[in-house]
Order: C-alpha cells, then structure tokens, then sequence
C-alpha cells in the first residue's frame, strides 16, 4: 500500500498543479525565512543600539556589530532547519489543489471535495507550523546529547509529524476532520512508515523541498486505500450480522 502510493505519487510529479504549489511553498518560505532574520537583527539593533557600555571598559561601539553578524549566522544556521518545516507548513496552505489533482488523474469518479474554508487552513496551518517548528528545536538538544542517533530522531520525529498532518489533510477533505482522527488511528502505523519514508529524503538538500507535495499526494492515495479497507471490513461485520 505504502509503495504503491509513493510510486503512483511520484508518476504524477511533472503535473502543472503540483509544480505551481511547489514555487508558491518555497517562494513564500524563502520570504517569511528573510522577513524572521530581519526582524531578528532589526531587534538586536534596537536593544544594543550605536554604542554599549561595559564594566570597566566604558563606552564601545563593537558591540552591535558582534551580536548582528551572530544573529546572522544563527538564523542561517537555524534555517538549515527549519527551511523543510516551514516549507511543509506553509504548502500545507495548497495542498488541497495537490490532493485534487491526484483524486482527477487516479480517483475520477469521487463527486468534487468542498474545499476547506480559508480561515480553518490558516488556522491549521498555523498550528501545524508551530508544532513542526517548537518540535525541531527540541530536538536540537536531543542531536547534541545523542549524535550517533541525530538522523534517527529526525527520521522518526519528522515522519510522525508529517505523516500525522498530511494523512489529516487528505482525509479531511472528504470524511471531516473527527473521521478523519478515528481513521487516522486505525492505520497510525501505516501512516508512520510512511511518513518516515517521507522524512528521510528532507536530509537531503534541493530534494527536500519537493517532500511536501510528494508526501500531500502519497497520503491521499494512502487515505482513499484505508478507507476503501475500512468499508470493506465494516460491509464484511454487517452481512457476518445480517
């Protein structure tokens, strides 16, 4: 199933829909990252101003300059991880178009998904990029106490998120969001693994931009193969009753 969806994911990747949520993911990334490092030297500035006074030493105007350079390399340093999340998070914002395209190529007999209202994406969105964001910081002092397993945590912690919100997202659109939670529950291992398969590319630079709208087209197959398990049991449980 997990494969099977990857692959059908990937056939689909030269689609014009799916290459325009790409360029507003990353473009709009790329801003929002610029915007952050402004911000964050501009408040630097502001703090320390022209001039700092140190015990013993006085008036000195080095000062500035040393914190604005090391803002700089922090937020340079911070966005190497945090490009991917907050791609991830702000794609999130598109993804139905994703999802749509992959439902008229593979699933073309579904009566059309009524979009999601734009202040309950934001919403997500929003929450979602929080959660990715407070999460990978975190996670920093785990890859400094245990290097030799630094890749792991990001694979396993990365997977389950990314698994947990696309699987959400696909399905969603078509069951609403409390079935959406109760099926979600019934295949959390499937969506692991696969959200797994999802993170390990994100190490990788260039490719892990794409992640997002792969991983938004594998879990709508991966939703409409779990749903169509479902059905199939709960057809099963009535005619054993009936």
């Amino acid at each position: 199933m997990i494969f099977t969806s990857f692959f059908k994911a990937l056939a689909q990747m030269s689609d014009p829909r799916f290459r325009r949520v790409l360029l507003m993911g990353v473009g709009l990334t790329i801003a929002l990252l610029v915007a952050a490092t402004a911000g964050v030297l501009g408040l630097i500035g502001w703090l320390t101003g022209d001039t700092s006074t140190l015990p013993f030493i006085g008036e000195v105007t080095w000062v500035n300059d040393v914190l604005s350079w090391g803002g700089l390399a922090l937020m340079l340093v911070l966005s190497v991880f945090l490009m991917v999340p907050v791609a991830s998070a702000i794609t999130s914002l598109f993804l139905e178009d994703v999802a749509q395209a992959v439902e008229d190529r593979h699933y073309p007999g579904l009566p059309t998904a009524p979009r999601v209202p734009l202040g309950d994406a934001l919403r997500d969105t929003v929450g979602f990029l929080g959660i990715l964001i407070g999460a990978n910081i975190a996670a920093l002092l785990l890859y400094v106490l245990l290097p030799f397993a630094a890749i792991l945590i990001f694979w396993g912690l990365n997977g389950y998120l990314l698994g947990r919100e696309y699987f959400q997202l696909a399905a969603m659109r078509r069951i609403g969001r409390a079935n959406a939670k109760a099926l979600a529950k019934r295949n959390r291992g499937k969506i692991w693994l696969a959200g797994v398969l999802m993170a390990m590319p994100l190490s990788i630079p260039l490719v892990n931009l794409v992640i997002p709208i792969l991983g938004a087209a594998t879990f709508t197959h991966l939703f409409h193969s779990a749903q169509t398990c479902r059905d199939q049991s709960v057809h099963k449980d009535q005619y054993r009753q009936g």
